[in-house]
């Protein structure tokens, strides 16, 4: 299996036989309370190498790869409607849009607008000044609005604040995260946020390094128990994968130069053998 495959098994075997099981309720804007089960870990972390144990795409099931780099894309456009591009390629975020049709969350919208400067940019000026830096963190966590409050919202972030660091060389991001579903949030977060690594590095000139995942609350809901047993017993002979980017593919999509984002759909499809999907995999709540 590839290292990513062997790292995913061993959060959801902990997460399943060492999890702490709780009664749990849920209630988002517009929607009706849910009472539902978990098993949970706190403070689970893990790093992956993906210049030498390759891109972190699970194989023991598969995730949308188109979807999964048109969100990417769509985040560095900085922009907070679906429509703008992204709903071309998944309809992953129409759940969390305003009447307004708006994703008032929208990472990278808050990366670049949101709170008066473009973090994205600053962050790439700051690395390619001063590649040393320790100072390279991009926050999608408002503190005005976000969380503390009996108040539910559709969506709050939960990948809420990464940290860039160039250290030998090669860049390293850590991305931090408040609360992921282990069985249907984690593989899609770590491929993206793992392209985005990829992204600045070539942006930057220098290779992606380590990634690096922490989660506050992981956990597994009732409803994914027996897709968790199901990927326990799943193995996959494949090899890595190495996402090799176009000329200026940062650029290019800050542009919008939409036959960039084909282009690495392309070639990480190409090399992507998943077996096959387990069904019923949901989003539960946030």
């Amino acid at each position: 299996m590839t290292k990513f495959d062997e790292i995913y098994q061993g959060m959801v075997e902990k997460i399943m036989t060492e999890g702490l099981e709780e009664v749990n309720q849920s209630k988002q804007a517009g929607s009706e309370r849910s009472t539902y089960l978990t098993k949970a870990i706190p403070g689970m972390h893990f790093s992956i190498d993906i210049e030498k144990d390759g891109f972190p795409l699970l194989t023991l099931r598969k995730i949308p790869v188109k979807g999964m780099v048109a969100e990417q894309a769509w985040f560095i456009m900085g922009s907070r409607k679906p429509e703008d591009f992204l709903r071309s390629y998944t309809k992953i975020w129409d759940a969390f849009t305003n009447p307004g049709d708006v994703v008032t969350v929208a990472y990278g919208y808050r990366w670049r607008k949101h709170f008066g400067r473009d973090q994205l940019k600053l962050l790439i000026d700051l690395l390619k000044k001063e590649p040393g830096s320790r100072h390279g963190v991009v926050l999608a966590w408002d503190p005005s609005q976000d969380g503390l409050s009996l108040q539910k919202k559709k969506n709050v972030p939960c990948p809420y604040s990464f940290t860039v660091n160039i250290i030998g060389g090669r860049l390293h991001l850590h991305n931090i995260v408040r609360s992921n579903d282990v069985m249907l949030g984690v593989p899609y977060d770590v491929a993206g946020f793992a392209l985005l690594q990829c992204l600045l590095a070539q942006e930057l000139g220098v290779k992606p390094g380590i990634y690096s995942h922490s989660i506050s609350n992981a956990h597994i809901y009732d409803t994914h128990y027996e897709a968790a047993k199901e990927i326990l017993k799943r193995k996959n002979d494949h090899a890595k994968i190495t996402v090799v980017l176009p000329e200026k593919s940062y650029e290019n999509i800050e542009n919008r130069k939409y036959e960039v984002v084909d282009a690495i759909i392309k070639n990480i499809s190409d090399q992507y053998q998943p077996m096959e999907p387990i069904q019923g995999i949901k989003i539960v709540a946030y």
